[in-house]
């Protein structure tokens, strides 16, 4: 009989790339993934991997087993799930990414939720970029994720995986108050030319999307500063030596010296959903946790949601809000 462990073990070593690399993955020791792929390559009677220099390559053999062994699992994976949906209580532990303003605005209230609630469900959370986070539901390492994609970046969605849009974010201009941009009740791209900017990094999806929205100018603006945390980003523009283009969601209230600033041309708006392998569709948790972040999305003070969306629909919406001079207004604790 196969070890379904055993051939989980050799994917992650294909994943991976070496048995150090798999055992990180599966959170075994690598002599335990070698024990495992010893133990298939004498249950099927055949060699599944070859030594080259430090590491290891797959045979011929071991690339077919783990072809066949991805859609072997992939039925088990539906199958328990199915088995499990009828009448059954969320239980065990799902491993949930997310992004992290959506860490803080969303996540954050969910877990109060799902401790409060469902006591037999345990909630690992790891913060993890969009693109990645698609990538390591696809793979198995994570069974949930909270996904954006500014409108104009694309953010692709294999077809193993299904999507539901929960809300739309958007960003606003973060500027001191004594700048002259303060009094503005709406900005655009042209008019932050000459401004020295607060970035995240190259590679990031929101460094992206300020590239995105200066792409009908002829230049981009001066960036003197680049950081991960919106919270940095908050600090520097007090200080008065930077404006940032900072989300809503997770954003919390903002200091005295600071003015947010709705922008337009285009509205930097980005649809947040959740991304689940097909197979987990039907699992009680999974489904629990979905049902889930539609109540924390919508009972959010201030809060809109549209009707569930998948990732490449494109729509438009247009958010109401007031501004009050100095200070960040009400829909700080907004999360669409």
């Amino acid at each position: 009989m196969i070890d379904l462990g055993a051939v989980e073990a050799l994917i992650a070593v294909e994943r991976a790339g070496s048995v150090h690399g798999a055992a990180a993955d599966l959170g075994f020791t690598p002599s335990g993934v070698s024990q495992q792929i010893k133990r298939l390559e004498r249950d099927l009677d055949t060699r599944l991997l070859d030594r080259a220099g430090r590491g290891v390559v797959l045979t011929a053999a071991g690339r077919r087993v783990v072809e066949e062994g991805r859609t072997l699992r992939d039925q088990v994976e539906s199958l328990r799930s199915r088995l499990h949906a009828a009448g059954e209580r969320p239980s065990g532990t799902v491993r949930l990414g997310a992004f992290s303003t959506a860490v803080r605005g969303i996540v954050a209230p969910l877990v109060q939720v799902v401790r409060a609630d469902a006591h037999d469900l345990r909630l690992v959370v790891r913060e993890v970029e969009p693109w990645d986070a698609v990538a390591e539901v696809a793979a198995g390492r994570l069974d949930l994720a909270l996904v954006h994609r500014w409108e104009g970046v694309g953010l692709a969605i294999p077809p193993a995986l299904r999507s539901e849009e929960l809300f739309r974010d958007e960003a606003d201009v973060l500027v001191h108050r004594e700048s002259p941009l303060a009094a503005r009740d709406r900005l655009v791209p042209r008019d932050l030319l000459d401004e020295t900017w607060v970035c995240t990094p190259d590679g990031t999806i929101c460094y992206e999307w300020f590239c995105h929205m200066f792409a009908r100018e002829a230049r981009v603006p001066r960036i003197d500063f680049r950081s991960l945390e919106f919270a940095s980003h908050v600090e520097l523009v007090a200080r008065g030596l930077a404006v940032a283009l900072v989300p809503r969601l997770g954003r919390g209230p903002l200091p005295a010296e600071v003015v947010a600033v709705p922008v337009g041309e285009p509205v930097p708006t980005r649809p947040v959903s959740a991304v689940w392998r097909a197979t987990m569709t039907a699992a009680p948790a999974v489904r629990y946790l979905r049902e889930s972040l539609r109540d924390v999305v919508g009972s959010s003070a201030g809060g809109t949601r549209d009707r569930p969306r998948p990732l490449d629909e494109d729509t438009t919406e247009t958010t109401r809000r007031t501004r009050t001079r100095g200070r960040e207004p009400r829909d700080d604790v907004e999360v669409a």
